[in-house]
């Protein structure tokens, strides 16, 4: 619970702080806009003059394309900064300057729309000073009750849309970036069959990955230990004092004991039956009882995942636990499962000795399976601790 009222706490805290951030970012905006007005009009005379004496070359002068290169980042700098805009960009100097030249009458559009909300302020202020302050009412006219009613439901429609305004500008930049800056729709498509290509590969690679772990399990336990016992129950067949016979048999019950607990920590690492019953939560908290390390668990996901999802999740966690045990020397370990209904974020800390090598096997098959899923994984471990490992797995 107190997790749950942290969190609700810092987005009423975020909800005011991104207010004045999209404001921030809307100003500085309107500003670049004159200022790229300015460079536009510049640079459509050096590219006249450029193609006049250039033989019928269109090329655009190296002062212009620097200029408009520059301008761009700086407007990339700003949408990244107060709008959260950041997107992969391919473009070069003709690109640039067809995206500032859509872009600055949006600007201008967001400085027309904050000098009328500046304004409306001002005269808001102005009026109910002079109505409840100095007395001198603004043209002659008396606070009435209906005067007041009618200028406040007036007011709040005029900021409405005003607000609505601005929230159409930011959507606007956004839009005008990602259409002239980013990459086009064919391109696009052509990255995500690439990527799909790569990811499908990677999920072959993994289950092999998984099959040849489940092979060497079964070879080096379970198989060794039935080895064991088919011997103790033939010394003990074979065995002429009864005694001798008994205490065989002993040795072999317990070993059939040994194999059984390999065979079921065998098909636990396979797939937990608590995944399927009960959840993520409980299939961790049984890796969490299974550990020799005190194992923390804090989970905040409503409702339960898709069950793509939780078995993705509960694959990183249980490889991140079981490496925190075996390898790292760490004294504790701790799991964040958070989320909603679209974003599960999976984080496993531990303080041990660090150096994880994220192209190792475990870990390269738990990147393989998350982006199987399109989601993300990183693996942060310096030398010395501590190991973070992480991971998003969309929902949708």
């Amino acid at each position: 619970m107190t997790g749950t009222s942290d969190r609700r706490g810092s987005s009423g805290r975020r909800g005011p702080r991104a207010l004045v951030r999209a404001l921030a970012g809307l100003s500085l905006g309107a500003v670049t806009a004159g200022v790229e007005l300015v460079l536009l009009a510049v640079a459509a005379l050096l590219m006249a003059y450029s193609l006049a004496f250039s033989r019928g070359q269109r090329v655009v002068p190296t002062v212009v394309a620097d200029a408009a290169q520059a301008a761009t980042e700086l407007e990339r700098w700003r949408l990244r900064r107060f709008h959260g805009e950041d997107r992969p960009v391919e473009y070069g100097p003709l690109r640039a300057l067809a995206y500032l030249v859509l872009r600055v009458p949006v600007g201008m559009l967001g400085a027309v729309i904050l000098v009328l909300l500046i304004y409306g302020a001002v005269m808001a202020v102005a009026l109910a000073w002079s109505w409840w302050v100095s007395g001198d009412y603004l043209d002659g006219i008396p606070p009435s009750w209906w005067i007041v009613l009618y200028t406040v439901i007036f007011g709040l429609v005029l900021l409405f849309l005003a607000v609505q305004g601005l929230v159409g500008v930011v959507a606007l930049e956004r839009t005008v970036a990602r259409r002239c800056l980013g990459p086009s729709p064919l391109e696009e498509y052509e990255r995500r069959i690439a990527q799909l290509s790569v990811t499908r590969a990677e999920v072959v690679d993994a289950v092999d990955d998984e099959r040849r772990r489940i092979e060497r399990d079964l070879h080096d336990g379970v198989q060794q230990r039935l080895v064991a016992l088919g011997m103790l129950i033939g010394r003990a067949r074979r065995a002429g004092d009864a005694e001798k016979a008994a205490d065989l048999l002993r040795q072999a019950h317990e070993e059939s004991q040994r194999a059984l607990e390999d065979l079921r920590e065998v098909t636990w690492r396979v797939y937990p039956a608590a995944l399927d019953g009960e959840g993520l939560r409980a299939a961790l908290e049984t890796v969490a009882e299974r550990t020799p390390l005190p194992v923390t668990i804090a989970y905040d996901v409503p409702g339960r995942p898709p069950h793509a999802v939780e078995t993705a999740a509960y694959f990183v966690v249980c490889e991140a636990v079981t490496n925190a045990a075996k390898h790292s020397g760490a004294r504790r370990v701790l799991v964040e499962v958070t989320g909603s209904a679209t974003m599960i974020g999976v984080r496993i800390e531990d303080d041990g000795s660090g150096g994880a090598d994220p192209r190792g096997g475990g870990l390269a098959g738990l990147a393989r399976r998350v982006a199987a899923l399109d989601g993300t994984f990183g693996v942060d471990s310096p030398p010395g601790g501590p190991t973070v490992i992480t991971a998003e797995l969309p929902c949708g």
